[in-house]
């Protein structure tokens, strides 16, 4: 049902399984890196503490992936890209198949921010929903004290014919049992489809 890699103008989003890539290196990625704090502060997990957490959680991503729940992809850049080939952050849509909906995510390490690939990817996973999976609705939330997140997400949101929805309060539990807002946007099919006539995102899936 889910494509198992998206090629995109800049990035190669490939399935996140455990024969992808080698959990102990994840592992040093998700919880020993230098600014692992900081590219984790406004997402709902912490560093991991064990290399058996970093396996445990691809093993989730794998039995959720089969039970169709959710398609989470490693991201890549492409070549000709800075880090061309380098495990960059992963990304995901959260199917709610009863709503006709899904939910965006992304986590990116920091050497790759600030070069547009949350857009990019956004618009690769708006195409696999509403084309491919022909649900109704896309959404995505962040934090409010997360400015950088806002802008990303304003700036492909306004791109693609989306709306601000609103606070949705105490939405988020964090990994610590912290009870967090959340501000909530989102897209509907017949909205991207009105903003992607002209001019298709370049897109490819793999089987």
């Amino acid at each position: 049902m889910f494509p198992e890699a998206i090629e995109t103008e800049r990035l190669e989003l490939e399935r996140l399984t455990r024969d992808l890539v080698d959990p102990l290196d994840l592992y040093n990625l998700y919880a020993n890196s230098e600014t692992i704090e900081e590219e984790t502060r406004y997402i709902s997990w912490s560093p991991h503490e064990t290399p058996k957490e970093t396996w445990d959680v691809l093993g989730q991503f794998e039995k959720r992936w089969d039970k169709r729940e959710d398609a989470v992809y490693a991201i890549f850049p492409r070549e000709g890209e800075d880090g061309a080939g380098e495990f960059a952050g992963t990304t995901g849509l959260h199917l709610a198949w009863e709503k006709h909906a899904a939910g965006l995510g992304i986590w990116l390490r920091k050497p790759f921010w600030g070069r547009g690939y949350s857009g990019e990817r956004a618009a690769a996973l708006f195409e696999l929903a509403f084309s491919h999976l022909d649900l109704e609705l896309v959404f995505v939330e962040h934090l409010p004290e997360n400015d950088q997140s806002k802008r990303a997400i304003k700036k492909y949101i306004e791109r693609f014919g989306g709306q601000y929805e609103g606070t949705l309060r105490n939405f988020i539990v964090d990994s610590d049992g912290a009870v967090h807002d959340a501000h909530r946007y989102s897209v509907l099919q017949e909205e991207w489809r009105a903003a992607v006539a002209e001019e298709y995102p370049t897109v490819v899936f793999s089987e």
